[in-house]
């Protein structure tokens, strides 16, 4: 007997010695396991619509139109700007301003939204928020003066600061795991839905002479439609089962969040520093095209309304095609390739020989640009701690949209240092080279920060509704029901019991257990 217990010794220090590589050698495999994967087997698109259940349609229903409308009033006041300018007497520069401070409170409103959701549930907030920038995208059609209206269209970006976070996560905390690429694709591109209905409806009002106070109304009345569905919305089952988890685990949201940050942080700067360049790759993409179009190449209002229309049909399809695609080849890798494909269509977006090659050019980049967010809102839940999944996917993409909030400042600063002849004869900035060598600089980083990334593609919410105290494992609604039966068995002590049981199934940080 004395003589086997050595080998058993040694035989447990080998499998020890196996179980536990190196820091450098366990980062390599955990990158190549969540890189490197076998496509699964698709399913196809009209069996996954026809899956959904009521509830599941209404919830993303929901969060679709509050998504839209949040662009479609966003982007009133850059359809605006001229006409808003003349009735004020200031520049257009003056009213600007703006936007850029919708841009820049918008993570405020990510965080506050966010923080509310991960401590009260998704439905309230949402539905406060949505009624909120309602009433203040109807208030801007009253405003009297600049400062009135740059004070509104600030706190209007606190509001859509929080509409994109929480309605990506109730959506997809609701739909099941082989529908979230398909509809993580069709919600980002609410965004380009908006952009559209945007461009349609101020083309129709400013056309036949009314005023731009009008555009404000119409999205205030569109807005009523998605209030009156989010009050027939239930709250996520995901932030309900995490509630029963927090108190099985006497933990509170501050415990939660320390925890977090500690073991994730990581992870945390990485969502900031992805979605900075998915912003830069969106706004740097977008936000000046119109300006080259009509002051470089001379384009008429309708050549512009009709290519913009073009591109954003282009957002839409890559949209929701890439997101469909990313559940079986990986997000990253659908990303990775979004980032090519734009980079490879730069040359026809920018120096098309003529219109209707430049408009296909557009389409394309459009295309592999949405393309990549389509994968974005399902992404940012899949790798955020689980108990913050309210908070953190937002408030990582409006960081990233605050740092990248210049990139129509910057293309329109170098360009100036390019003057061209345009087609009237005048002297115009080169916005064309300008936008080409800043979108091939965007589309390299976006490139490199995904290879170098992290993915839990198709992660399980319900399995993943709080992590143990070393932030290893994850413990899902199995543990939580299992414990409350041995509670309920065993009585008060059974409850201890159980509690440490849980910790002790996922506590990795002593090999012996």
């Amino acid at each position: 007997m004395s003589e086997e217990a050595p080998k058993v010794e040694v035989a447990h220090h080998e499998q020890l010695t196996e179980e536990k590589p190196g820091y450098l050698k366990s980062v390599w495999l955990d990158w190549k396991q969540s890189t490197i994967k076998k496509p699964e087997k698709p399913v196809s698109i009209w069996k996954i619509l026809k899956s959904l259940n009521r509830r599941q349609w209404l919830t993303f229903i929901a969060a679709f139109l509050g998504w839209t409308l949040d662009a479609f009033d966003y982007f009133s006041v850059t359809l605006t700007t001229t006409q808003i300018a003349e009735e004020f007497g200031v520049t257009v520069a003056q009213v600007t301003s703006a936007i850029t401070t919708t841009l820049m409170l918008r993570s405020v409103g990510a965080l506050i939204f966010g923080a509310l959701a991960d401590r009260f549930g998704r439905r309230w907030p949402l539905i406060i928020d949505i009624i909120l920038f309602s009433l203040i995208n109807m208030a801007s059609g009253f405003a009297p003066n600049l400062q009135t209206f740059v004070g509104l269209r600030a706190v209007f970006g606190i509001c859509m600061g929080g509409e994109w976070g929480l309605g990506a996560s109730l959506a997809l905390e609701t739909l099941p795991v082989e529908a979230r690429g398909l509809f993580s694709g069709i919600f980002q591109e609410g965004y380009a839905c908006g952009y559209l209905l945007a461009v349609l409806v101020s083309y129709a009002i400013l056309s036949n002479g009314a005023s731009w106070r009008i555009l404000y109304w119409v999205g205030s009345a569109f807005a009523l439609l998605a209030i009156f569905i989010r009050f027939f919305v239930p709250e996520s089952d995901v932030y309900l089962e995490q509630q029963k988890a927090r108190k099985v685990l006497s933990r509170s949201v501050w415990q939660e969040a320390w925890l977090a940050v500690k073991h994730h942080w990581a992870r945390l700067v990485y969502m900031v520093v992805l979605m900075s360049f998915f912003n830069f790759f969106s706004h740097g993409s977008q936000d000046l095209y119109p300006t080259f179009l009509t002051a470089q190449l001379g384009y008429s209002q309708s050549q512009k309304t009709v290519t913009a229309v073009i591109y954003n049909v282009g957002a839409i399809v890559g949209g929701i095609l890439f997101g469909y695609l990313s559940n079986y080849l990986g997000r990253r890798f659908i990303m990775a390739v979004c980032a090519i494909g734009a980079g490879a269509f730069i040359p026809l977006w920018a120096f098309g020989p003529s219109i209707q090659s430049l408009q296909f050019g557009a389409f394309m980049m459009q295309f592999f640009v949405q393309g990549g967010w389509g994968v974005v809102p399902a992404y940012l839940n899949e790798i955020s701690p689980p108990a913050f999944r309210g908070l953190l996917p937002g408030l990582a993409y409006q960081l990233g949209n605050l740092v990248s909030a210049a990139s129509a400042q910057i293309e329109a600063t170098i360009s100036e240092h390019y003057p061209v002849t345009s087609p009237t004869g005048k002297q115009v900035n080169d916005y064309a080279l300008t936008q080409a060598i800043f979108m091939g600089c965007v589309c390299g980083c976006l490139l490199i920060t995904v290879i170098f990334g992290m993915e839990m593609r198709n992660r399980d919410f319900m399995e993943d509704l709080i992590e143990d105290e070393h932030g290893k494992n994850a413990i899902g609604i199995q543990d939580i029901e299992t414990d409350q039966v041995e509670a309920g068995q065993a009585g008060a002590s059974g409850e201890k019991e159980g509690v440490d049981a849980i910790e002790d199934k996922h506590d990795v940080s002593d090999p012996a257990k």
